[in-house]
């Protein structure tokens, strides 16, 4: 196409404007070269097969993505396929097999859409102002239309819904891969995992820093103790630092007559004591920056604050969840103890976290 002031017009290769060298251009315009007509444009038959073969590659990505997961859940994990001087998974290989060739095909059959079906007409445009005229949004206007029609999608309409359906279905492996990221976070594996913490019925507080067990008199009015519990010395390794990064606590102790005390967790305190989830509940971080005098907990992270003198609720920040209570209690040689687990989900919120019920009625 040859865009002038007044629009564009169509240019064979014997008319092109040849550029002067002595006008400043110092290669002249070379024009273009004679158009050879391809097989599929002359014959129509070649253009058919072709459109087929095309066809026949994107329908076998459908196929090789539905292989694709059937192996990824069929093949044992443990199961090898012995290459003599190589032994590789039996899965890796199936997997690697059906995802490259379903991309392969998807190529090759972009490749050859534009190599025999899409025009192949030989067009021109010269340079021009940055500012786009109201002309050359028209003629934008009609070379898109015209690329439409190029394309070929109007008279063989089903390669392109086969070409979007190809794309489409070959993110179904890469979704499915997404499953090993973790347990599938249902129900029954949130109450056994992020649901649930070490703390049980018996168990007895310790400090944070030297494993000795609390008793009340340990600790003064108005003081902060960073806690573990004592069954947590019995794990080692990745285990114990889960257990850890769920189950810390902060014990603190202030004056019983300055404080609200819900009816329902009147037996949850020994003397004022109280016990709480060291993690916040709005992205993690641990808390210990305590304010004695108004009974306040800071997160350092983003200075979300909660009440321990009021069931833990919050009272600034951006935490949408007071912090979870651990019910206490002391036993029969007086040192303090979980009288249960937590009753709610400890640290940060999600999608599955009902905190309806947090609350008994009456409560708040």
């Amino acid at each position: 196409m040859d865009r002038t002031e007044g629009g564009s017009r169509t240019m064979s290769h014997d008319n092109l404007p040849v550029k002067d060298p002595d006008l400043g251009h110092s290669v002249a315009n070379p024009g273009l070269e004679e158009h050879v007509e391809r097989f599929t444009d002359v014959d129509e038959g070649a253009g058919n097969r072709a459109y087929r073969a095309i066809l026949l590659m994107l329908a076998a990505v459908p196929v090789l993505a539905i292989a694709f997961v059937v192996i990824y859940f069929a093949v044992p994990r443990n199961a090898y396929i012995d290459f003599g001087w190589l032994q590789a998974s039996a899965m890796n290989v199936g997997l690697g097999v059906t995802a490259g060739l379903a991309v392969l095909l998807i190529g090759i059959a972009v490749i050859q859409w534009a190599r025999v079906l899409m025009g192949d007409e030989e067009s021109v445009e010269y340079r021009h102002t940055a500012a786009s005229s109201d002309e050359d949004r028209a003629v934008a206007s009609q070379l898109f239309a015209d690329g439409v029609e190029q394309s070929a999608v109007k008279r063989r309409p089903l390669i392109l819904g086969a070409l979007g359906g190809a794309l489409g279905i070959s993110l179904v492996p890469a979704v499915v891969l997404l499953t090993d990221m973790g347990p599938h976070p249902t129900r029954r594996v949130r109450e056994q995992t992020i649901e649930k913490t070490i703390w049980a019925n018996q168990v007895r507080l310790v400090n944070d820093e030297n494993w000795v067990e609390l008793r009340p008199e340990h600790l003064e009015v108005g003081q902060l103790v960073n806690a573990q519990p004592a069954n947590l010395q019995e794990l080692h390794g990745v285990e114990a630092h889960q257990a850890k990064a769920k189950a810390a606590i902060v014990v603190v102790r202030m004056d019983p007559n300055s404080i609200t005390i819900p009816p329902s967790r009147a037996d949850w305190q020994v003397s004022g004591i109280l016990a709480y989830s060291k993690i916040c509940t709005h992205v993690g971080c641990p808390i210990s920056l305590w304010e004695r005098q108004t009974h306040h907990l800071l997160c350092p992270c983003h200075q979300s604050t909660f009440d321990l003198g009021n069931s833990g609720v919050v009272v600034f920040g951006p935490a949408a969840r007071a912090l979870p209570q651990l019910p206490i209690s002391v036993d029969d040689e007086g040192y303090l103890i979980a009288t249960s687990d937590f009753p709610v989900p400890v640290g940060p919120s999600y999608f599955e976290r009902d905190s309806r019920n947090d609350f008994k009625d009456g409560d708040q």
